[in-house]
């Protein structure tokens, strides 16, 4: 029998980006460059980011303060709606304005935005081939932050809304074999300085 290794999958939102978002702000320039510090001391294997321009930037920023860790784009990574909720899914307080919010997303993106979602989960989840641990960064998008950690504790498919990040704010979950995965931290911002943490969120949310 093969045998398997813990995977320690590090999520980061991409930093701050510029109204039209083509580019990131100097601040989101510096979140990157900090974010990429903090992971100085994590043996990560990979950087994987999606394929929008704030994403790959953010990456290509962190990547430069690491050691010759490989970066790798994937779709599977990309600004997506994981899944479109029905109307019975969701709790009846909240329907309206739920729906209300994903009004804009086709058929078609649904059906192409789960594909992709399980790609993700089939490519950055679950324990590994071998006996070494491996740790990966996915540099990406508030909405599959919220999917992953959504589906690390086995809540309902509608419940990555709800689940909000922080631009460059770190989320580790781990997948050991023969255990569930484990949400290690969730939103962390503990290497930003107070004047770059919460952006990406309405200023009644941050605490």
């Amino acid at each position: 029998m093969m045998s398997t290794a813990p995977r320690f999958l590090h999520l980061a939102r991409h930093g701050e980006a510029s109204a039209d978002e083509t580019a990131l702000t100097g601040d989101g320039r510096r979140q990157a460059v900090l974010l990429g510090q903090r992971l100085r001391s994590v043996p990560l294997s990979a950087v994987h980011h999606g394929p929008l321009a704030r994403a790959e930037e953010t990456a290509t920023l962190l990547a430069g303060q690491l050691d010759g860790v490989p970066r790798r784009v994937s779709d599977a990574a990309g600004d997506y709606v994981p899944h479109l909720p029905r109307r019975e899914e969701l709790p009846p307080d909240s329907a309206d304005a739920m729906l209300a919010f994903l009004a804009g997303v086709t058929e078609e993106e649904a059906r192409a935005g789960a594909a992709l979602a399980r790609e993700a989960q089939a490519e950055f989840t679950g324990p590994v081939a071998g006996d070494t641990p491996r740790h990966e960064l996915v540099v990406t998008h508030s909405f599959l932050i919220g999917w992953l950690v959504r589906a690390a504790l086995d809540a309902p498919a509608w419940r990555w809304m709800g689940l909000n990040f922080a631009n460059a704010a770190l989320t580790v979950i781990r997948y050991a074999p023969g255990r569930p995965p484990s949400v290690l931290c969730t939103n962390d911002m503990g290497h930003l300085p107070a004047e770059l943490r919460w952006t990406g969120f309405p200023p009644e949310l941050h605490v």
